[in-house]
């Protein structure tokens, strides 16, 4: 029911994106492009997620060695998971590929992504805050900024659990125990103990934040080789905020409706671009960040010589075992 719910939304955001983009137009946009710009685009999309493996492995080094390709590998093939399969089952596919590669226990693996989200929505927070100062946000983006605070509570709710299982972590114990729910957590704990003593885990947090101002780039080059010259840093920087406040919601594979809907709303309202060119632009930038992902993606599911779908099914069996042995 929630699938086709969110197939419908997506659907309808998409719908309504292009109903008045003069598509007609696109081919004549593409072919006064500044592909050079372009190229400047695709490149830094490639670094925004090289930093994001180089982060990952950082985080993980004092439970067990994992090699920078490791996690670039892992990333994005489940970046290509996400694109072609729904609620981001490609987190939990990055997750058990590492744990396949190495001695690394697949409930460490998938603690250290949780780890990594709650160090991505802290520095999403403090982005929004600084966001909203620099440009003005209309009413009708309300809901979304409302969206940013909620995530704001969920983040300190998340990031007191794990302080609570970095420094007092005998006392969590004590707290939750009997029911089978509770021991689960009693696991999830151990896990974030292996990894919150160590100096490594503020490392990782510092480099959060590069990581997320790197997707600035992508879009600040884009919008120059469409030609909208006008839109500065600034303005990327708005936009990647709002996106990625977007991707917390569940949406279509490859955030495909969404996308498109916000990058128009964005730049229709908030940044004064034609209606039909934001429109048109919201199909470009999608495209400049998800096909060079999706070929990366399909060349590293090449070389580790798996299907998507085998995968998949294997990765659901060893979280459904992870589940039955925690009761």
């Amino acid at each position: 029911m929630l699938l086709t719910i969110t197939y419908l939304v997506s659907l309808g955001c998409l719908v309504w994106t292009l109903h008045d983009a003069k598509l007609g137009e696109l081919k004549d946009d593409l072919a006064t492009m500044n592909w050079w710009w372009v190229a400047v685009a695709v490149i830094a999309d490639i670094g925004v997620f090289c930093w994001h493996g180089f982060r990952w492995s950082l985080l993980l080094r004092p439970v067990v060695p994992v090699t920078f390709w490791q996690a670039v590998r892992a990333i994005y093939v489940g970046l290509f998971a996400n694109e072609v399969l729904p609620f981001r089952a490609g987190e939990v596919l990055r997750c058990y590929l590492l744990s396949r590669w190495t001695a690394l226990p697949f409930s460490v693996s998938l603690t250290s992504a949780l780890i990594e989200r709650i160090f991505d929505g802290v520095w999403l927070c403090v982005c929004l805050f600084v966001a909203l100062k620099l440009v003005p946000f209309p009413h009708q983006l309300q809901p979304l900024v409302d969206s940013g605070y909620v995530l704001g509570v969920m983040v300190l709710a998340l990031s007191a659990l794990l302080g609570l299982a970095m420094f007092r972590r005998r006392q969590t114990h004590a707290a939750f125990s009997g029911k089978s729910w509770q021991r689960h957590i009693r696991v999830l704990i151990d896990d974030l103990n292996l990894i919150g003593h160590s100096r490594y885990l503020y490392f990782a947090f510092v480099q959060s934040l590069p990581y997320l101002l790197l997707s600035v780039l992508p879009i600040y080059a884009t919008f120059k080789g469409y030609g909208f010259d006008d839109l500065t840093l600034r303005q990327a920087f708005a936009l990647m905020v709002i996106l990625r406040l977007g991707s917390v919601v569940p949406q279509a594979p490859g955030n495909i409706g969404l996308f498109q809907f916000l990058t128009r709303e964005t730049l229709e309202k908030v940044f004064n671009v034609v209606p039909a060119e934001a429109a048109r632009f919201s199909l470009v930038l999608w495209g400049v960040v998800t096909l060079p992902l999706l070929v990366a993606g399909f060349v590293a599911l090449t070389i580790t010589g798996a299907r998507i779908g085998a995968l998949r099914r294997a990765a659901h069996q060893e979280r459904t075992e992870l589940s039955r042995s925690r009761q």
